[in-house]
């Protein structure tokens, strides 16, 4: 029976070609999410009519006069004080005429990914003021070189699929400077889909100008836009930011997809309770939702509604935890329920080093939210210290998580071939085992996924080649990574049109 399997070549020779290159990925992106529900449908449909009850009396306060105008003429209605309240017709209409699912393009169409459905992608996001140094091992202030080397390293990560400025350049202090340079940092150093800030409106344009230099010309970023822009255009509780929402029609005007997030904090710019938590951050997500209705209807929006959790005890921001896992997937399954496009934010842990409290808390948010089919995971590559934070080591021991997750959503595929029948019986009435069987051999390559992080030793082994620990063998990778991977993806030609219009640090 097992004469001819023999030939295949040594166990050491197989596990190294697998490790170098699996034939089959067996948890590409883009698995399947939405079979955790946090919420049953009654839940559901009282958490959104609280929603469109608190958006109908109370409304938005602080609305600019633009919006206002833009809002009245949608179809909102004058409330009390200087407040705009959003009728519950209103609402549903922006939800029936919103994108349900739109391309978010790479600069490379292979790393393309189209948002919405049930599919789930890891991403990146932040704005982290300190990075984790590769060398000492303690926190100092992130520079414009770190962003730099945090996106070159994410760039063949496969599981960052999309890729936010993860930390803040702390030594650009001039605004207009520091989304240029944050920019130019995406442009030169990744293909995939991009994501950044704007400080203010009036940054918009000339960066589309810099847009269109790596696109191809005047123009070309807009018909084919490969970054999306995140804003914050709510302020909890229920009230506008008019910068933000100066950015938004900038955005719109440039055609540049946008990420609209809420990011209330429980018990402290929303409400403690969860139930309470998850009425207000939505009904403040769908007040952006109605805003870009209100200016172009069906612009792509990404509905993130991210809910923040603080330690009730200290004041003090917490992105790990057993709240934050239910309240993002909970609003991923809201959102999904609505059928727009969810944005959560999930495996942001607390821990300062990448350990077990590290590992846990980064384990358990990410996959509770991809479990309910968050179709982009914000913040849940290489953040640490509850965002204070950015680590090379975590970004490459997230990834490795993030193949686990979608391996996990990817299921059990049931199939005559896979309920190995023939098999069971041939190694009953045969050898008696199903080492080197064929069944074993190609469930091998389709089922199973291989870490190269992890360490799956025995204890003498493990203690032979030096004990060492999870951080030992991420920093190592991340060094590897920087040493090697140096891509050059603008031309000269684009780099110095760039340079010669903007002040590139």
């Amino acid at each position: 029976m097992g004469g001819g399997r023999t030939k295949r070549g040594g166990r050491k020779e197989r596990l190294a070609l697998r490790a170098a290159k699996p034939l089959i990925d067996p948890c590409p992106p883009g698995q399947a999410g939405g079979r955790y529900r946090p919420l049953d449908e009654d839940e559901l449909r009282q958490i959104f009519q609280t929603a469109l009850d608190l958006l109908a009396k109370l409304g938005m306060g602080e609305v600019p006069e633009r919006l206002r105008k833009d809002l009245l003429a949608a179809g909102a209605q004058p409330a009390d004080g200087d407040r705009v309240a959003f009728p519950e017709e209103l609402v549903k209409s922006a939800i029936d005429q919103a994108a349900k699912t739109f391309t978010f393009h790479g600069r490379e169409d292979k790393r393309s990914i189209v948002v919405g459905g049930d599919r789930v992608y890891f991403g990146t996001g932040g704005a982290a003021v300190q990075t984790l140094d590769l060398g000492s091992g303690l926190y100092r202030p992130s520079t414009l070189e770190d962003l730099h080397n945090f996106t070159r390293m994410q760039d063949v990560l496969q599981n960052v699929s999309w890729f936010t400025r993860c930390c803040v350049a702390t030594d650009v202090p001039d605004t207009f400077d520091l989304d240029v340079n944050t920019v130019y940092a995406l442009l030169k150093n990744t293909t995939k889909p991009v994501a950044t800030s704007f400080t203010l409106p009036e940054h918009v344009a000339p960066i589309v100008g810099m847009l269109d230099i790596a696109a191809g010309g005047p123009g070309e970023f807009a018909r084919r836009p490969f970054l999306k822009a995140h804003i914050s255009p709510v302020i909890s509780p229920l009230r506008y930011g008019e910068d933000a929402v100066g950015v938004v029609y900038e955005c719109i005007r440039h055609n540049i997809p946008m990420s609209c997030i809420t990011a209330a904090q429980a018990g402290a710019t929303a409400p403690a309770t969860l139930a309470g938590f998850l009425a207000q951050s939505l009904a403040e997500t769908l007040a952006s939702l109605v805003m870009v209705h209100a200016i172009r209807p069906g612009f792509p929006m990404i509905f993130s509604n991210w809910p923040l959790v603080i330690d009730l005890r200290t004041g003090a921001f917490s992105g790990g935890g057993g709240e934050t896992a239910v309240l993002n997937a909970a609003s991923a399954q809201l959102t999904n329920w609505l059928g727009l496009p969810s944005g959560v934010a999930s495996s942001m842990t607390d821990a300062k080093a990448i350990d077990a409290q590290a590992g846990v808390e980064k384990g358990i948010t990410s996959l509770a939210a991809a479990l309910a089919g968050g179709n982009l995971i914000y913040e849940s590559s290489g953040m640490t210290a509850s965002l204070l934070g950015a680590s090379f080591e975590a970004f490459v021991l997230d990834d490795e998580m993030h193949s686990m997750t979608y391996r996990a959503l990817r299921g059990i595929e049931v199939t005559p071939d896979t309920l190995a029948f023939e098999a069971i019986c041939e190694a009953v009435l045969g050898e008696g085992h199903f080492l080197g069987g064929q069944n074993t051999y190609q469930a091998m390559e389709r089922d199973y996924f291989y870490p190269s992080l992890a360490d799956r030793d025995e204890p003498r082994t493990w203690a032979q080649n030096g004990a060492r620990n999870a951080w030992d063998r991420a920093r190592e990778r991340a060094v590897e990574i920087l040493e090697s991977h140096r891509p050059v993806y603008l031309s000269q030609t684009q780099d110095r049109a760039i340079r010669d219009q903007f002040n590139i640090l």
